[in-house]
């Protein structure tokens, strides 16, 4: 199973679209709080909520909570601008995670240090544009992990 990991997302209609791309893909989404909205949310519900049923969802008080879990990935890649290894250059794994930051802050500098090593980044060819939206990385990175595992 492929784990997606959100460290404090903070858009819901993001996160809903990231949990109906798990759903439908059945891959595990944990969700690392604080959260920028709550579940209930109204564009949460408009962009995935009607899949939330179908979810294989863990919330997760923080990042030590989430290590700290039995559902917690052995190998995690953290998906990032601030990197040099390039997203399709992995041999991705049954079980690994794949880890994005928020919308606006990304992940703190204590993470990029931990996860040294595993992280990767989705190359765009204009350089003036910071970064791609949250659910279109978390799909292009679910797609390509998933292309390898050739499951789904």
């Amino acid at each position: 199973m492929l784990h997606i990991v959100l460290y404090n997302p903070e858009i819901p209609q993001n996160t809903g679209n990231i949990g109906r791309l798990c759903a439908i893909t059945e891959t595990r989404l944990h969700l690392i709080h604080p959260l920028g909205f709550t579940i209930t949310d109204k564009h949460l519900k408009r962009s995935g909520m009607d899949y939330w049923h179908s979810l294989d969802v863990h919330h997760h008080d923080d990042w030590a909570a989430f290590k700290a879990s039995p559902h917690a990935p052995q190998r995690l890649f953290l998906f990032t601008t601030k990197a040099d290894n390039v997203y399709w250059d992995v041999g991705y794994q049954d079980g690994d995670g794949l880890v994005f930051g928020s919308e606006g802050q990304g992940v703190p500098d204590w993470l990029h240090a931990e996860l040294e090593g595993q992280r990767l980044t989705i190359p765009h060819k204009n350089t003036k544009m910071r970064s791609l939206n949250l659910s279109t990385s978390a799909g292009i990175a679910t797609y390509e992990a998933l292309r390898q595992l050739s499951i789904g």
